[in-house]
Formats: structure tokens, C-alpha cells, sequence
């Protein structure tokens, strides 16, 4: 017996003989057409001295290309009513475009230009500088950010992952054209990307032109796989920071393993039982940060007794074996002892008497909710095709799907005896200096 699948579109893919692979999903009754480029690179294929490269790139494949001097992709983009945009992470980066579906032609026309052809000059590089450390200081303004950023310098030594994806001040202040120049043409390319056209559009016509417009591509990009092992943790690691901000704020991560491992069902229903949701499987789009869940462990531990205004876990997952954090903006006037040992009751009592078998109904209901509406639209079906195609595939996706449903409690309580070592975790703790900028 196969077992509950995530109903998605029907997806026709084929591959280019340079190498690019294309997944095409036709729903006939769209409006709009969504065109997404991914690349298997992002700030794991970077080395100290170059971090925040690819996030570098993904700003300069708007900034100029043979048939799109600088703007003009933007002006055809919205000249049509579409939107532009991308985001760069760990394990990838993705462009995308959606417009409605009689111009279909403009977003393709744009990405087979940009693909290898991306004009990255000196000129556009120093502009861009200053709009990437404006980036980088408005967010070192929120002590989030940089109390993520110092628990994974702390809990990483040796892997990628030790870096944000903008990239260390000093590597922004320094970088050249000719070294992100070098960057995009090792690893940019079609031997390394995968294109995704979801909406409303004719099969074998968008077939036709995307051979055409993507086949005479030269057949480029290195392999982008990272073959650096993080050894495992000795012992647990921790420090404190201060700062602006008004109120304290505690991070707590894990060494959790990669998405690819088998203990992954029992890891999502870890983080819906203690963060409400799991990104995987969750019914909201996209790629932001975790919403608070009124019925999550965790909030009913400090929220709702006002130790805290905010608190959330989260696991994402990654190609490498990556954190399971939990994030606690604290209440005013709550000490971080208090809210440090408050997350380790919850953490502990987890581990100690597992779930309730309501709280185990509830984590399937919010699965199976989350998988009917992730293919819900054509910008929906075009982030989740393209970013199962980063992880793996759509068949992982159908497999976790299934596991996850069949989770036992015992597997869960397991699970958070495993995950929640003291000797596995990294615990970053933020004191603010003063009055200041707080999110």
C-alpha cells in the first residue's frame, strides 16, 4: 500500500543536454504564470574571504545582462504587472517571476539571458556595496539576527553553515568584481540550476520555447556538493551578548541532522508539538520566520504566563545536519535564568513523558492541512517543486509526508531524548545595553 501522497499538480520535466532541468506544471484555470530559476549553490558553497558571495550574485543578476542593461528587467517585469524577486539561503538561491499568463515570454526571455550571461562589473559591484552593508546593518539592528548568527559561529567550527548567508561585515567591505565574477561562473549555470513554470500556460508551446531559448546555453557549473563534515559536538557551547534592544532574548540550538535522515518525520512533529508548525508542512507560503502558535508547548510555558512575548522552535530543513533552535524574546522585567529554565522544563518534560495522543491528532491535522494548500496557486506550486528539487526531490517530499503521518509517540519521545542533549546544544543569550531598536 503506497500510503497518503501531498496532492500536487502534474509535473512533466525533462532535461536539456547542457544539463538544465526543467519541471513544468500546467493549471489550466491560472491567471498567472510563475517562472522560478534555482541554483544548487548558496552560502554552503562560500569560503572565509568570500562569504556572502552568492547572496552577492543573486543582487547582480539584476543589475545587467546582454538584452537587460541595468533596470531594465524590473521595468519589463512590471510593465506587464508581474512581480520580480529572489532570496538566497544556505543551501540554494531562487530567482522568481510571476505574471499573468499571456506574457509568459518575458520572464523566460530574462532568465536565459541572466543564466550565463550576467554582466558583473566593477562599477555595478561598488554600487552594490554600499546597498548589501546597508542590509547587513539593518539587520545587526535586530539582536535576532545577531544572536542567530553567533549560535551558529558557535555551534559550527569547520562547516559553511558557521556563516549567514549576507555574509561576514569584513568579506562585504572587501570583495571584488573579478572574485564574484570567478564565483558565478564556477558554480552558476545549467548543469546547476533547475527551471520551474507553474500556472496557467499550453504544455508543448512553453516546451518548445524554453528548449529554444535555454538549449544553445553552454553547459556549465561545478558540482556544488560540500564534502565538509562538522564533527560532533563535545560538550555544550555558550555565551552572552549585549547591545540595543529593549527587552532579553534567548537562543537555544541543537545539532539536528540533515533533512535526507530517517529521525526527520519525528523531528517535524517535535517542532509542531513545541513551535505550533513546521515549516515543511505548513500551511503558511513561503520562506519567513516562524509564527507563534497559542496551542504550542512553548507558548503555553512562556507566553501565556508572561515570561515571554515571543517564543518559537524551529528546523529547517538542510542538506547538511543543521541546528533545532528554539527563539525567546523575553517579557520586561523576566531574568534569562528564568526563561532558560523554563524552555529546559519544556524540553525535558518532553523527552520524560513524550506527547498526548490529542496533541498527536492535532500535529496530523495541521500535516494534512498544510499539504493540501502547499500546492495552492501558481507562485505556491513553483516554490514547492523547485525547493523539493534543492532537497532532494518530490519523491522525499511524498515520503516524509507519509512518515510523518505515521509517527508513533514512543518514536516522538525518543526523539526529544536524543535531540535535546545538553551536550549536543549551543545557547546564545542576548542582555540589551539600553533603550533601543527591537523587534
Amino acid at each position: 500500500m503506497v500510503g497518503p501522497r501531498v496532492r500536487r499538480p502534474r509535473v512533466h520535466s525533462f532535461r536539456l543536454p547542457n544539463g538544465l532541468e526543467v519541471l513544468l506544471a500546467p493549471l489550466p484555470s491560472s491567471p498567472t504564470v510563475s517562472v522560478w530559476v534555482w541554483y544548487r549553490v548558496g552560502s554552503k558553497n562560500e569560503w572565509p574571504g568570500i562569504t556572502g558571495a552568492s547572496h552577492w550574485v543573486e543582487h547582480m543578476l539584476f543589475e545587467g545582462s546582454p538584452r537587460y542593461p541595468k533596470g531594465a528587467i524590473d521595468r519589463a517585469v512590471v510593465s506587464v504587472g508581474g512581480e520580480i524577486n529572489a532570496f538566497t539561503s544556505t543551501d540554494f538561491t531562487a530567482y522568481f517571476t510571476t505574471v499573468p499568463r499571456e506574457h509568459l515570454s518575458v520572464p523566460l526571455d530574462i532568465e536565459s539571458d541572466r543564466m550565463t550571461r550576467a554582466s558583473i562589473t566593477p562599477e555595478e559591484v561598488a554600487r552594490e556595496r554600499t546597498v548589501i552593508h546597508s542590509e547587513r546593518e539593518g539587520n545587526e539592528n535586530w539582536p535576532e539576527f545577531r544572536v542567530e548568527e553567533e549560535l551558529f559561529q558557535l555551534a559550527f567550527r569547520f562547516h559553511p553553515y558557521r556563516w549567514d548567508p549576507l555574509g561576514r561585515r569584513e568579506d562585504i567591505e572587501r570583495l571584488t568584481a573579478e572574485e564574484l565574477r570567478q564565483y558565478y561562473q564556477r558554480f552558476y549555470g545549467t548543469r546547476n540550476a533547475v527551471l520551474v513554470v507553474s500556472g496557467g500556460f499550453g504544455l508543448s508551446p512553453t516546451a518548445e520555447e524554453i528548449r529554444r531559448r535555454f538549449a544553445s546555453l553552454p553547459e556549465t557549473g561545478e558540482d556544488p556538493t560540500v564534502r565538509i563534515v562538522e564533527p560532533p559536538s563535545a560538550g555544550e557551547r555558550r555565551t552572552e551578548l549585549s547591545g540595543p534592544g529593549t527587552t532579553p532574548y534567548l537562543e537555544v540550538g541543537w545539532r539536528a541532522p540533515a533533512v535526507d535522515d530517517a529521525t526527520t518525520p519525528s523531528i517535524l512533529v517535535l517542532d509542531t508539538l513545541l513551535g505550533g508548525e513546521t515549516g515543511l508542512f505548513s500551511p503558511a507560503s513561503g520562506w519567513g520566520r516562524s509564527r507563534e502558535h497559542p496551542s504550542s508547548r512553548l507558548y503555553r510555558a512562556l507566553v501565556d504566563p508572561g515570561l515571554a512575548v515571543r517564543a518559537v522552535s524551529e528546523w529547517r530543513p538542510r542538506l547538511h545536519p543543521g541546528l533545532f533552535t528554539v527563539q525567546v524574546q523575553a517579557a520586561r522585567g523576566v531574568s534569562l535564568d528564568r526563561i532558560e529554565k523554563a524552555v529546559d522544563h519544556a524540553t525535558e518534560r518532553l523527552a520524560r513523558e513524550g506527547p498526548t495522543p490529542t496533541e498527536m491528532a492535532e500535529v496530523r491535522i495541521k500535516m494534512r492541512r498544510g499539504a493540501a494548500l502547499s500546492y495552492e496557486g501558481a507562485s505556491r506550486t513553483g516554490f514547492r517543486l523547485g525547493y523539493f528539487s534543492m532537497l532532494d526531490s518530490s519523491r522525499l517530499e511524498d515520503e516524509v509526508y507519509r512518515k510523518v503521518l505515521r509517527v508513533k509517540p514512543s518514536e516522538v519521545t525518543e526523539r526529544a531524548r536524543e535531540l535535546f542533549a545538553v551536550s549536543s546544544r549551543t545557547v546564545v543569550r542576548f542582555e540589551p545595553s539600553g533603550e533601543g531598536h527591537h523587534g
